[in-house]
């Protein structure tokens, strides 16, 4: 009898995907501060979720390949719909739309969640092993 890792553990390990995806991101925004005619961006975990489960409902795409020297490209990603630009609250002068308080408080609570999702596998994890085990 075989485990099966998509079961057991569900969206909790796209999630945690997710939020360091996120975590990216926002760390992204924050360094580019000062940087003029930069355009802050973020990422939408509901569009991101409706994009993993129509991407489990059709199966796995990939590239095709040309030549047999060329890398396989399984898996990655070609276009991220759900990372959109975020609207300003209020206009600046270099037309640069990063809020810094915003940023790092949606960084605070990406980090919070990251770690929520993060405690929640591994305790999966834990179950997965015990049950193995047969404590």
């Amino acid at each position: 009898m075989s485990i099966s890792f998509d079961r057991a553990l569900g969206i909790h390990e796209q999630a945690l995907g997710f939020r360091a995806q996120r975590a990216e991101v926002l760390a992204n925004n924050i360094a580019n501060a000062d940087t003029p005619h930069y355009k802050a961006r973020d990422l939408q975990f509901a569009s991101v979720l409706a994009e993993q489960s129509a991407k489990g409902s059709r199966g796995q795409t990939s590239l095709s390949r040309t030549d047999s020297q060329h890398i396989p490209a399984d898996g990655v990603v070609v276009g991220d719909a759900s990372l959109a630009y975020r609207n300003p609250m209020s206009p600046s002068i270099d037309q640069n739309t990063v809020d810094l308080q915003i940023e790092q408080s949606n960084y605070a609570e990406n980090s919070v969640q990251f770690q929520a999702s993060f405690t929640l596998l591994n305790s999966k994890f834990k179950g997965l092993i015990s049950a193995l085990r047969g404590d």
